[in-house]
Parts: structure tokens; sequence; C-alpha cells
């Protein structure tokens, strides 16, 4: 019987061996920024950083009659803020504890995962800026808050249908005549839907999408993803917020979201000579922020979604 012990001299039993593994993989998670590269980026020093000034709208206007004043127009302009946050990832590496492993040595796959998860809060730094109060003002003393809009920029998890519905094509078409009617160009600037898995089968499932009698050329590719819809660049993250089986997705433009960059991610291996067996410490750290640029420039879009908690990380 398989696992059973010889009697005492019946065999070499005695000097079985077990072998383990030597090979280290990472545990399933996103293992780097999704959103990075899609929106506008810059790097930063001091406590806070304007990413961009704006200038507001003027109406062309007839003049008031031959040799009359002007009529003196002055644009309003805007100063946006974001704000860094700090991250860091110390990791040690024991020299006594390789001593009694065969692993071998395991900097560079801890480099492998501080990277990924630091890859992962420039995300999330991204995702909560989408919605979250934006700063505006001259400097530091005279700052004024902008909320998210979800009266002119939000689609109900409702839209289209008598009770909440999940990621559909009415919805999308939405959010194109919602960036169209706040003079997003669309040609030029490219725009960016942010989903979840539940939200791709949703769009699997309705034959606008999948039907060839729609689109001239699938919209999905050869192993079945949908990269791109009704000029939406499609990116599948599942750290986007669910509340009462109901996620936030959002979709946006370039200029439209930023990523400002004090730090970007850096790494160093460094040995500690004052701990005891003078091991190595892998240290990984960034410094960071996001803001959301302008108003109309970021749309939110409700999906019926009972998929459950999401997985982390």
């Amino acid at each position: 019987m398989a696992g059973t012990v010889p009697a005492e001299g019946q065999g070499l039993y005695q000097l079985y061996t077990t072998q383990f593994s030597t090979q280290i993989e990472l545990l399933l998670q996103q293992k780097q920024s999704l959103l990075r590269g899609r929106l506008k980026e810059g790097m930063h020093v001091g406590k806070m950083a304007s990413p961009i000034n704006q200038v507001g709208y003027l109406s062309a206007k007839s003049p008031a009659g031959r040799g009359s004043p002007l009529q003196l127009q002055n644009a309003d302009f805007y100063r946006r803020w974001c704000f860094p946050q700090d991250v860091e990832i110390p990791q040690l590496v024991d020299n006594f504890d390789l001593l009694r492993t065969a692993v071998g040595d395991p900097k560079s796959d801890l480099v492998t995962t501080a990277s990924a998860a630091i890859g992962r809060a420039y995300d999330d730094a991204v995702i909560a800026a989408q919605n979250a109060t934006s700063y505006l003002g001259q400097d530091a003393a005279g700052l004024t808050t902008e909320t998210f809009n979800t009266t002119n920029f939000q689609i109900a998890s409702t839209f289209g249908s008598s009770s909440a519905s999940g990621l559909t094509v009415a919805k999308i078409i939405e959010i194109r005549r919602i960036l169209r009617h706040y003079h997003n160009e669309l040609e030029t600037d490219e725009a960016t839907l942010v989903i979840g898995s539940q939200q791709e089968s949703d769009l699997l499932n309705q034959v606008q999408v999948v039907s060839t009698e729609f689109n001239t050329t699938p919209v999905y590719s050869n192993d079945g993803k949908i990269e791109r819809f009704l000029g939406f660049n499609i990116v599948y993250s599942e750290r986007l917020s669910t509340a009462s089986n109901v996620r936030t997705a959002f979709a946006f433009v370039k200029s439209g979201l930023y990523l400002g960059l004090w730090s970007d991610m850096k790494h160093r291996i460094d040995q500690r000579i004052d701990i005891s067996s003078l091991p190595f410490q892998v240290y990984s750290a960034a410094t960071f922020g996001s803001t959301r640029l302008q108003p109309g420039k970021v749309i939110q879009i409700l999906c019926s979604d009972s998929s459950g908690s999401d997985i982390t990380p």
C-alpha cells in the first residue's frame, strides 16, 4: 500500500528523502499598474503641486456701436492641485534563514512582489481621484473644493431599464453622448473605460458586442478579450469600489485625470549591519498623488454586480 513503511530490515526506507521545490512564484494578484500611460503624468517637488493652469471660456460679442468704448472681458483662470502620499515596503532577508533553505537568494522575487504592490497603489490613487474632492486656488492659503457632480456625470444603474442592470451598450453610448455634450474631442483625446470582470461578462452576453452583424470587424481579440469598443480602450480592474451589489465603473479622456510623481517607484538592496545575522534589506518606496483635472472629462457608470467582494490584492 502506498505510504506504508516497510518492516525493519526490508529495504532502504530508512534513507528515503523528501525533496522541496526551489522555485518561487507570485500568488494570483494584479502584477502591475493598469492605468499608467492612459492619463496625464508629471514629476513634482514640494508639499503640493499644480499639474495644470486652466483658462475659462469667453463669449464673442458685437461692438456696442461705432466709436463706442471697448467692452472689456477677462477670462477666469484656475489652478488645480494634487498632494503627495508616501508608500514604502521594507523586507528583510535573514542570512541565518538562508542557511536553512535550499530556495536560494529570494531578493529579486521580493523586488518583484513589491513592484506589483506599488503598481496597485498607483491605480488605487487614480481610482479614488476620479470622484474625489478636487482642490483649486492660487496657493495653499486659499484653496477651494470641487466635489464630483453625480447629477451630470454619473450614469445610474437603472439607465435604460426598470431595475438595476449591468454594463450595457446603451450605457456606453450614453457615456459618449455626455463626453460629446461637454465638448470632449474624442478624436484626439484618447478615451478609456475601466470596468471589472462582471462588466466584461455583461458585454460578452450582448449580441451588439459579439455579432459581426453589428460590427464590421470583431471587437474582441482571438482570446475573447474585448480591448476596444465604441471608441473606448477598455481596461479591466478588480479594484473598483462596490456597494449594495452596485459596481462603480468609470470612463475618462486622457486629459481628465492626472498622476503626479514626486518619486517614481524605487528599490534598494542594502546590508543591515545593525541587526543580528547582518540581513539584507529590500526597500521599495514611491511618492505620488492623483487628481481629477476637469468636470466633464470623467464619467461614472453604476452597474449591477453581485459577484461579491473583491479578491485582494
